[in-house]
């Protein structure tokens, strides 16, 4: 980009990224959320309809916050060590964050959120965020935990967890975004400087914790629900222009019951009412972000986008996960006044309140990522495709567009590299740094083509290609789909038989990539941890797995047919 080219003043830069939301649980994406914030930002800036992350939470931010695949980057699986460098679970020094690139060039960084890019989040190292080019930061360093009561919440590098402790009135998404408003209203107090901000919430990741009045605004919006519900909003898409009128929906998740035939529907609305109400509180805190841009007369000089890390989570939450989840560092025991938390899906524990431990389930995930296959942890469209908002009155002429060109993740950091004319650095306190694997949007920001080549992912063995309008996607270990995104997106009708030497060159165009970024396939991966990991079941799988012609992919692939129906 020519110095010409840029805005008069380089820009402030807001990243806002939320946990665990479908693709259309946003109002300005079809939802029926109240989202007043984020559908004025949509209204008045561009919302993208064809933009990817990475399936999973952890491998998405060190995606988004470094440019490059998560491989790349150090977390190619979770934030688990599994002993290869690409499987290390903390982000490398063969990487830079966006905050260390805008540093170098400027600009002052806050982070308020959530941070799930370390493999330890219980001792200071160097892959926490004050130690990856964050002058500020008020961050959770784990993947989930109590929204009154979080484990391993930070200021810089000091716990805050006695503090927490005593504030009868906590709730971390409140407190994600005054900290991130206090921030915007400071830096202006006191910097000439622009900032960068990354906004990261927990929300709406399990366990389902809302504020009360927040829960009684949607009383009774679930009623009539999933099965009516994923149709009404199908056709508020359709209205909307995010979908065509071609694109089925698809089928509801064979494991679940009809709405009709389902028991404890009360329950179960009252499951979905509190995931909105997480939604609707994180809202409400971006409109608070905004204000404080407006008191500081910086709004119009700041690019803000927002985004989710993946799509609608189905994982029920079991009793069996009570111990390991505690252990891990995102449970606790009992709430701030000794009461003992329950822990478990099902009817006789009330979501909601800080003595709960619940998840939406599979069924309102499959209402989340309408009219999509799939949920976070796979790569088909419900796992992968987010909404993806950008907004930026200074440059942005075109308002309440939508953009339908292809995009992900690695594109973030070449668009805030272009938009704000900093220089990528080749080498970072004494490491070569990798280049960046994406490409700016800042062309398609103004509706012209990217020429964007082919895009890909892969996580546990989930893998896709994206190349224009054709798609090639594995739910691991099943064979390769391809699907024609342009006729079905919804990915109904493979055509991996009729179209076969397309599919077998992006197969190979995949193989190539993966090479390249170190990804190591699944049935080998699991090989490596079981030897790393030498527990019984572990040794067994090390002993025998290999005399199998796939070695683990022939088991789980046993697994995998006996728990679920494959006819979808």
């Amino acid at each position: 980009m020519q110095s010409e080219d840029l805005p008069n003043n380089r820009p402030n830069v807001i990243l806002i990224l939320n946990d665990d939301m479908g693709f259309s649980d946003l109002g300005c994406y079809g939802g029926e959320m109240d989202t007043p914030n984020l559908n004025s930002l949509a209204e008045h800036g561009l919302r993208f309809i064809n933009f990817y992350n990475t399936a999973r939470c952890c491998p998405s931010r060190a995606s988004l916050l470094t440019g490059l695949h998560p491989h790349q980057a150090g977390v190619g699986y979770m934030v688990g060590d599994w002993g290869p460098e690409e499987y290390s679970g903390s982000i490398n020094h063969h990487c830079v964050t966006i905050a260390e690139v805008l540093k170098l060039n400027g600009y002052k960084t806050y982070l308020s959120g959530k941070w799930h890019i370390t493999n330890d989040k219980w001792h200071v190292n160097d892959a926490w965020p004050k130690q990856r080019g964050f002058d500020k930061c008020y961050c959770f360093l784990g993947g989930a935990s109590s929204y009154f009561w979080p484990k391993t919440m930070v200021r810089g590098n000091e716990s805050l967890e006695e503090e927490i402790a005593q504030d009868e009135d906590y709730y971390i998404t409140d407190a994600i975004s005054d900290n991130a408003a206090n921030y915007i209203k400071t830096h202006a107090n006191n910097n000439e400087n622009p900032f960068f901000l990354y906004v990261a919430y927990t929300a709406p990741h399990w366990p389902l914790h809302a504020k009360e009045k927040d829960i009684k605004k949607y009383k009774g919006r679930f009623d009539k629900g999933w099965d009516t519900l994923r149709r009404e909003r199908l056709k508020r898409m359709i209205e909307l222009g995010i979908l065509e009128k071609n694109w089925e929906i698809t089928p509801r998740d064979p494991r679940e019951p009809s709405w009709d035939e389902a028991s404890d529907n009360e329950w179960e609305a009252l499951r979905m009412e509190v995931y909105a109400a997480q939604i609707d509180a994180m809202d409400q805190g971006i409109g608070r972000i905004i204000q404080a841009l407006k008191e500081t007369n910086q709004f119009n000089n700041t690019l803000i986008m927002f985004l989710a890390d993946n799509g609608g989570c189905s994982e029920e939450v079991r009793l069996v996960w009570k111990e390991g989840k505690i252990r891990g560092g995102s449970a606790r025991r009992n709430t701030r006044n000794g009461e003992s938390v329950k822990f478990g899906n099902k009817p006789s524990i009330t979501p909601g309140p800080e003595n709960s431990y619940v998840s939406y389930g599979t069924a309102w995930a499959n209402l989340s990522n309408t009219p999509f296959r799939m949920y976070k942890k796979w790569t088909h469209e419900g796992g992968i495709a987010t909404p993806f908002i950008v907004h930026y009155p200074d440059y942005i002429q075109k308002k309440g567009e939508f953009r339908r060109q292809n995009a992900q993740l690695t594109d973030v950091m070449a668009t805030i590299v272009d938009i704000t004319g900093a220089k990528y650095p080749e080498t970072y306190q004494g490491h070569e740094t990798r280049p960046m694997e994406g490409t700016s949007l800042r062309e398609v920001f103004e509706d012209k083509s990217n020429n964007k080549g082919m895009l890909f992912f892969e996580h546990m063995g989930n893998a896709t290609v994206r190349d224009g309008k054709w798609k090639l996607v594995r739910d691991f270990p099943f064979e390769w789909e391809l699907y024609d995104m342009d006729e079905d997106r919804t990915e109904l009708h493979n055509l991996i038989d009729i179209y076969r030497e397309r599919g077998k060159k992006m197969i190979e165009a995949y193989r190539e990539w993966a090479d390249r970024i170190g990804v190591i396939e699944r049935d080998k991966l699991m090989l490596i941890r079981a030897r790393k990991k030498p527990t019984r079941f572990r040794r067994w799988l090390v002993r025998f797995g290999s005399r199998f012609s796939n070695g683990i992919a022939q088991w789980q692939k046993i697994i995998k047919k006996r728990k679920r129906n494959d006819n979808r």
